[in-house]
């Protein structure tokens, strides 16, 4: 008889651990808080690292019908509007790390990974139930459920995002911080823009305390605009009139770059609309024990969320997922003791990604003569400095 393993969340992270367990031979049981299966209209960056995780659970075909492959990355000065550097992606990229950089639509990545698991036996979604908090003893581990169902599993994965309450029980460290990063995201048709807006790359700019990234999802058909900007969050954002988001982040923009206000401008022309997330996320991991304690173990925002300067908050979870395959597969071994080894083999380099992720929002949003050396740095190396071997080798 097959382990079960208790997954809480539905989203990306938590239906990428539910791949995984089913590949190594475990019952899974996943409980999303929402009454249907959905994902906002954002964008996502997969890396090489990351697209060939996807390779191996056998999700090559579908990626490609969903994915754009951008042909460069570049940095561009938001108040100048003129290049800085470039590295070229594309076939370059398969070349160096053996998998292309993609750009994908959050919801496509979301309906591809639950395709994988629809129809699997072993699999059992649970909608509209919370895992509310957990009891461990004897080799077991309860859940009751915001239905108030206890459900025994043998292990319980917390893949809740960034508020999990997994992880509040297990490390009781309190809520994620405020960042006073504040992220304007948008999403428009291509084919409404004017020519001169439209993009096949990957587009950051840089600017004094905010940038902005543009790129392609949807085989290119529409494009992904993230604006951000240092300051307070509405006081209840909850019920925040997103129509009023244009001019306020025009107002940020005051100084950049003719290009990039027309951009911004555009969206609700192109279909889209300026919606505003405040950016939270955790102090680096420090040790496995945050990882994975008992029976129990947490993974991608549950465990390390972090800001969006390395566009790996989705590629770090799908890794986790991973390294969960694989522990999970160790049938010789406790559970706990697979667990155990899933965080020792990932928590360091998570803790990485989180520490340059913080490193790469300074420098983007760096002022005076930091903002100085950064232009220069990357006049003068360009792709060499853009480049980011020891992530996607990893």
């Amino acid at each position: 008889m097959n382990k079960q393993v208790l997954i809480a969340g539905g989203g990306i992270g938590g239906l990428a651990a539910a791949i995984a367990a089913a590949k190594a031979d475990w019952d899974v049981r996943l409980f999303e808080r929402a009454t249907q299966f959905s994902e906002v209209g954002a964008g996502i960056q997969l890396g090489p690292n990351v697209v060939r995780k996807l390779q191996a659970w056998g999700l090559q075909r579908p990626l490609q019908q969903v994915v754009a492959t951008p042909t460069a990355l570049r940095a561009c000065s938001a108040v100048s509007g003129l290049e800085l550097g470039s590295l070229p992606l594309g076939a370059e990229t398969v070349s160096r790390y053996g998998a292309s950089y993609a750009t994908i639509h959050r919801a496509d990545l979301h309906q591809l990974l639950l395709n994988a698991l629809q129809g699997l036996p072993e699999v059992h979604l649970n909608l509209n139930q919370t895992v509310a908090s957990y009891t461990e003893q004897d080799g077991v581990v309860t859940i009751r459920t915001s239905h108030n169902k206890l459900i025994e599993g043998d292990a319980l994965i917390g893949a809740d995002g960034v508020r999990s309450a997994i992880r509040s029980q297990m490390l009781g460290d309190g809520p994620p911080r405020v960042t006073g990063h504040l992220a304007y995201r948008a999403m428009v048709h291509q084919a409404q823009l004017p020519k001169r807006l439209r993009t096949h790359e990957v587009t950051a700019w840089l600017g004094p305390n905010l940038h902005a990234i543009q790129y392609p999802v949807r085989r290119g058909e529409l494009q992904n605009l993230v604006v951000i900007v240092q300051g307070p969050a509405p006081e209840d954002l909850d019920h925040w009139d997103h129509s009023v988001n244009l001019p306020d982040l025009l107002k940020h923009l005051k100084g950049t770059c003719a290009y990039l206000q027309d951009l911004v401008q555009h969206v609700p022309d192109a279909g889209g609309e300026w919606r505003l997330w405040p950016v939270a996320d955790r102090v680096p991991v420090s040790s496995s024990a945050q990882m994975a304690q008992g029976l129990v173990a947490l993974l991608g925002d549950a465990a390390h969320p972090m800001r969006p300067y390395l566009a790996q908050g989705a590629g770090m979870a799908i890794e986790d997922a991973a390294e969960l395959q694989s522990a999970l597969s160790m049938h010789d071994l406790d559970v706990s003791l697979r667990l155990r080894r899933y965080a020792l083999n990932r928590w360091q380099r998570n803790a990485r990604v989180q520490e340059r992720s913080l490193r790469n929002g300074r420098i983007f949003h760096s002022t005076g003569v930091v903002r100085w050396g950064r232009d220069m740095s990357l006049r003068a190396l360009g792709g060499r400095i853009m480049d980011v071997p020891w992530l996607y080798e990893g």
